[in-house]
């Protein structure tokens, strides 16, 4: 393993929070960048972040939000923000970025008005350079577990070898471990789309079907993302691994998954702005599912259930109608391209 050095983490959402300690865990010197100034004080005066209840924090990880002082200096620098405003967040960070710095993408989604990957987002802001070292993580991963060491795997995805094992390098622990790929694509898209199968695969639960309808929606779900996928320029295999079907199996059945949780009380019947009211977290698949249809549109690839949710959060369709409106469609064959 290569030296431990100083890293950046920006988002103190629960992800970023848990990824930092990660960081602290191997030894670097992590700065954990918040928008919201009562959350890094929370963190210095308290050891504490309302976004991940209950974890107790350690002394080693400080907390800012100064931007320019969390990233400054920093060899490794995780982009952790909603995806919304990675754009405007990063934009600000970039001229204080070192040239030589790895900047890893962790967040998952894809942003709205441009239906660009956060991979292309982030090659708009940082330039050539900054990217030819460019990594994205991605996997089944929820932050609560991951801050209380529960085992984890994930996949760090890079066109650049050297950069990936950098990166897996440097998030390793004895209960976090990181495996390489080289398709970026595959994973950032990977990173998306399952948290708009999970919206689906919690509305199902919130109706009352239980494990043959979600194990036939998640199946069928990974056959959407895998045709988009390919369509994209993506190796299928991608959505087989860590990044497709191990985060897609985590989002669509465990209890701590935002876009699930969403999912299911929309099928007990409850409001989308009433439920995103009641939020402290934001849920991913509500804003990605009208960009992930426009991405199939655009590159004629058939997503049914994507085409459901999309009626549902953006229509107002009942789950129960576009559950009978998909198991109502034309018999055919299954396939998977």
């Amino acid at each position: 393993m290569s030296d431990p050095g100083r890293a950046s983490v920006v988002g103190a959402g629960a992800w970023g929070t848990a990824l930092a300690l990660v960081l602290v865990e191997r030894g670097h010197d992590v700065r954990l960048w918040s928008y919201e100034s009562a959350v890094a004080d929370s963190i210095q005066r308290h050891r504490r972040n309302p976004y991940l209840d209950g974890v107790t924090l350690p002394e080693s990880l400080h907390a800012t939000s100064d931007l320019t002082a969390a990233v400054e200096g920093a060899e490794l620098v995780v982009s952790v923000s909603p995806s919304q405003v990675v754009r405007s967040v990063m934009q600000e960070a970039a001229p204080h970025l070192d040239s030589d710095a790895i900047v890893v993408s962790a967040s998952k989604g894809i942003e709205l008005r441009s239906l660009r990957r956060m991979d292309e987002v982030l090659a708009e802001e940082l330039g050539p350079g900054l990217m030819e070292r460019f990594c994205v993580l991605s996997g089944p991963s929820f932050a609560h577990e991951v801050a209380e060491r529960a085992p984890t795997a994930v996949v760090v995805a890079s066109r650049s070898q050297d950069a990936a094992e950098h990166v897996q390098d440097a998030f390793q622990t004895p209960w976090f471990r990181s495996y390489t790929n080289n398709d970026v694509i595959g994973v950032e898209l990977g990173g998306a789309l399952k948290n708009v199968i999970a919206l689906a695969a919690g509305m199902t639960a919130g109706l009352g079907y239980a494990h043959n309808t979600t194990a036939a929606l998640m199946t069928r779900g990974l056959a959407e993302m895998a045709r988009l996928g390919l369509a994209m320029g993506a190796r299928p295999a991608t959505f087989y691994g860590l990044a497709g079907m191990g985060d897609l199996v985590l989002t669509c059945t465990g209890s701590l998954s935002r876009n699930r949780t969403v999912g299911y009380r929309l099928g007990q019947g409850e409001s989308l702005d009433a439920i995103l009211l009641d939020m402290k977290a934001v849920a991913e698949g509500v804003k990605t599912a009208p960009a992930v249809r426009e991405l199939a549109h655009r590159h004629d690839v058939e997503m049914p259930i994507v085409e459901e949710v999309c009626s549902i959060v953006e229509e107002g369709r009942s789950p129960v109608e576009a559950l009978q409106k998909l198991m109502r469609r034309d018999p055919k064959p299954e396939t998977w391209s």
